[in-house]
Order: C-alpha cells, then structure tokens, then sequence
C-alpha cells in the first residue's frame, strides 16, 4: 500500500514547496530586483526537485503516466486554493470549487479500465 502512498505524499510536500517559488516571491519579495527574485526562487525550486524526481520514479512505478500526471495536477490545485486564500489573501472564489469538480471528471477518465 506504500508503494501507492509514498508517491502522492511526496508530490504534496514538493508542491507545497513549489507553489511557495513560484508565487511566494509576490508577497514576500515585490521590493527586490527580479534577478534576485528569480535565484532565490530558483533555490527554492531545486529543493522541490529534489522530492518531486524520486517521488515520479517511485510512482511511476505503480501508476500510469497519465495518472501520475493528473494526480500532480489534482495536487496542484489543492496545494494552490489554500495558498492564494490564505497566504496570498486572495478572496475565495465559487470557481475554485468547480474546477475542483472539473479536475474530479479528469481523475476518472486517467483511472478508468
């Protein structure tokens, strides 16, 4: 069952990272020149690689690579609402809640028989 497992939580943590180099800088980093932006948020990206590439070897092999793809993007956007709420303190949106729904219709077609 860990072999299922272990990828997903890997994937959770390295997005968690990569949300945080990818739009972090936008509240944390607006003073600084966009170079200095670019390398701290490149240093903090090379941490995420570091979980992202054993987590996809590990689930690759158990899943498919489309499902390891959707499960990434399912990730993603689960990481992603939370961040841009809560952190970002950008105001919830009805949207988030059907692209969730819309990504659900995803998952099912990458998993069917």
């Amino acid at each position: 069952m860990w072999r299922y497992i272990m990828p997903v939580l890997m994937l959770m943590a390295s997005n968690c990272v990569m949300t945080y180099a990818w739009y972090g800088h936008l509240k944390n980093m607006n003073d600084k020149a966009w170079w200095i932006t670019a390398l701290v948020s490149w240093s903090i990206a090379l941490m995420e690689y570091m979980i992202m590439v054993p987590a996809n070897r590990l689930g690759f092999q158990v899943y498919t690579l489309p499902q390891l793809k959707i499960i990434q993007e399912v990730i993603s956007l689960s990481v992603f609402i939370p961040f841009a709420v809560y952190f970002m303190g950008q105001p919830w949106k009805w949207d988030f809640l059907w692209a969730a729904l819309c990504m659900l219709g995803a998952v099912y077609f990458m998993f069917r028989d």
